[in-house]
């Protein structure tokens, strides 16, 4: 209850969006490949991003 307000950190908001690309490009590998590897290459970039932040 009293973590409802609470904001989410950068590295959490990037986190969300790694993994709905990720799911994403599962859900287009069987009928746009092209499309998934896109997705793939996106997902990659934030991952690069969520390592460059500063541990906590």
């Amino acid at each position: 209850m009293f973590g409802l307000f609470k904001k989410k950190s950068e590295k959490e908001k990037l986190q969300e969006q790694y993994a709905s690309l990720m799911k994403e490009a599962h859900q287009l590998s069987t009928s746009n490949r092209k499309l998934s590897d896109q997705k793939v290459f996106e997902a990659n970039e934030i991952a690069k991003k969520i390592e460059a932040l500063p541990s906590e």
